[in-house]
């Protein structure tokens, strides 16, 4: 079933996006060069695993990027701000792992704190309809 929403409750989820969206680039200190779906996808998906990941797997986790040495390129500049870490695979010496570094973890649990709060509240604006 389908619903019609109205100009203004379309409005606050813009609104919303908005909001998450700049949140996003406060989780990098303002730098804009992070505002993109390819360190979207990689870290929150290192994130959401919560444990070291093979690299491969993360060149894997950026679906809008198709060639793994560009891809490859976003997991180096990624460890060049420091908001990655990579380690050496204990289960495999071919492969390196990757996680969050403690202060990413940190400021990525207090976005999405943020991001699921300002959910709640668009949602309660858009069900009252405005």
């Amino acid at each position: 079933m389908s619903r019609t929403y109205s100009p203004s409750q379309r409005h606050r989820y813009l609104d919303f996006l908005g909001a998450v969206g700049a949140r996003w680039i406060d989780v990098f200190d303002g730098n804009t060069e992070f505002y993109s779906a390819a360190y979207w996808d990689l870290l929150k998906e290192v994130w959401r695993h919560d444990k070291p990941v093979r690299k491969t797997d993360a060149l894997n986790f950026m679906t809008n990027v198709k060639s793994p040495h560009t891809a490859g390129k976003y997991i180096d500049s990624a460890l060049a701000y420091g908001f990655l870490v990579e380690t050496e695979n204990p289960a495999d010496a071919r492969s390196k792992l990757i996680s969050l570094a403690p202060e990413m973890r940190a400021k990525l649990d207090t976005f999405f704190d943020a991001a699921v709060t300002a959910l709640h509240e668009a949602s309660a604006d858009i069900e009252a309809g405005s």
